[in-house]
């Protein structure tokens, strides 16, 4: 069972839990005197007006007066240019760290700072399908049940876990069961953009600020506020922007690049990462003020090959998603291969085996092992699979090439033309690098019309 202390995780018999930092602030002089504001938040504002996230009934206070910042050092309370000033424990400051029992002074109110965690109790949920996800593992139930706790609060997740385990599934399902679902949800790839575009993807830019840039353009950040911005492979951002990533975590406010305006944003950050963003830091590659403001909450999602017990609820999903007309039915020599991969791509990986073999008509299993004719089933009146024909002498290698290259040709003829022979379609239809798709294509001459080459 995964504990949670902080953000560090260690297996234990007993439920998980998640230890969330908190405080809160007390007014204990003037009109509002016994209020209570629990912070939840990485920035809180206070003073009289409306917008403001603490609302103080008193005139001595400016609209805006001062905001507490949490950081990995602490809380930090910056004063925001008020009229009559920001007082901690009697002496005025500009900005300074909190220490528990302070007490902050503006205009007639005193405020006492009182730190806290929030110990939350996170039981394995009943559930075997929780938003996209689906699963009945004890590793996947731990998962349902921790993004059901965490999900109404707003508190940064980091998702660590290998290429293809459904990070982005997580991810989705804690927006949508969040009070912001009805608010974007915003994704960045932030090991699919250039480099020299990703400041521009993650914060926007103004007219004018680069080569190309012929009109303003909102950001990221900007088009999620209100709602959730996804940051899947955070491990590839480079280290001169994870400084401005981390203003907008501490801060949530940004500036476009070319722009000198500071622009508020309201929104919840969820990081993904394939790498061990702890051994980033140990080798320098990643900020540790940074992996610490994103590992609130630390979320590993399973590979495949660790709760194989979810393999045929997943095909049984996929079959119905993918052929939701039914009648697809899969032999239990088939689903045994498929329980016997070792998944190296994960749940993708079963998924793209999945709908490929419907594409192609083939048995799934086979697309993974060469099983012999008994794995051959029927949809619909069609047969998954032929009977496959082994040759007396020829090696394991070179009968599992030969099938290969069958699979190969048969799967690149049908998805050239399924994409009319547009190759940059293809590639993106397939997860596949364009230039390692025309390779492919080279190899087995087929043209971008979908057919072979006479010459082959």
């Amino acid at each position: 069972m995964e504990h949670l202390t902080g953000t560090r995780i260690r297996r234990e018999a007993t439920p998980a839990t998640v230890n969330l930092r908190r405080c809160k602030l007390v007014v204990i002089k003037g009109a509002q005197r016994g209020t209570e504001f629990v912070i939840t938040g990485d920035v809180i504002r206070i003073g009289k007006a409306p917008e403001n996230d603490l609302v103080l009934a008193d005139e001595t206070v400016s609209r805006v007066h001062f905001e507490i910042v949490r950081d990995a050092k602490g809380y930090l309370v910056r004063d925001l240019k008020s009229t009559n000033g920001t007082f901690l424990d009697s002496a005025e400051v500009k900005e300074a760290y909190l220490r528990a029992g302070s007490v902050i002074a503006i205009g007639a109110t005193e405020l006492k700072f009182t730190p806290f965690e929030e110990r939350i109790e996170i039981l394995p949920s009943e559930k075997e399908a929780l938003g996209e996800m689906v699963g009945k593992s004890p590793a996947m139930r731990e998962i349902f049940g921790l993004v059901e706790r965490i999900a109404p609060t707003d508190a940064t997740v980091l998702i660590e876990g290998e290429t293809g385990t459904g990070k982005d599934m997580i991810a989705r399902t804690l927006h949508q069961l969040s009070p912001r679902a009805d608010k974007p949800f915003i994704v960045v790839d932030c090991g699919a953009v250039a480099g020299t575009l990703i400041e521009s993807e993650l914060f926007g830019h103004e007219k004018g600020a680069f080569t190309g840039a012929v009109s303003a353009r909102q950001g990221a950040f900007e088009l999620a506020s209100g709602g959730t911005v996804f940051l899947d492979e955070l491990g590839e951002l480079s280290l001169d922007l994870q400084p401005k990533l981390l203003r907008v975590l501490e801060q949530r406010e940004l500036r476009r690049v070319g722009g000198t305006k500071t622009l508020k944003v309201d929104l919840r950050v969820i990081a993904a990462t394939r790498k061990d963003l702890r051994s980033e830091v140990e080798k320098g590659k990643f900020r540790e003020d940074l992996y610490f403001r994103l590992n609130v909450v630390p979320i590993t999602a399973p590979s495949l090959r660790e709760r194989r017990e979810d393999i045929p609820l997943l095909i049984d999903h996929m079959l119905k998603k993918l052929a939701p007309e039914g009648g697809v039915q899969l032999s239990d020599a088939t689903r045994a291969a498929l329980m016997a991969h070792d998944w190296p791509g994960n749940v993708r990986e079963l998924r793209n085996v999945i709908e490929r073999a419907l594409a192609l008509g083939a048995d799934p299993g086979m697309l993974v092992a060469p099983l012999g004719p008994e794995t051959a089933t029927a949809t619909k009146g069609v047969q998954l699979g032929a009977a496959l024909e082994f040759e007396p002498g020829l090696s394991f290698r070179d009968t599992k090439e030969k099938w290969n290259e069958l699979f190969e040709r048969r799967y690149l003829t049908w998805l050239i033309k399924r994409a009319e022979g547009n190759i940059s379609k293809a590639a993106r239809d397939a997860d596949m690098d364009r230039k390692y798709l025309h390779k492919l294509l080279r190899k087995y001459g087929i043209t971008a019309q979908g057919g072979e080459d006479d010459e082959n």
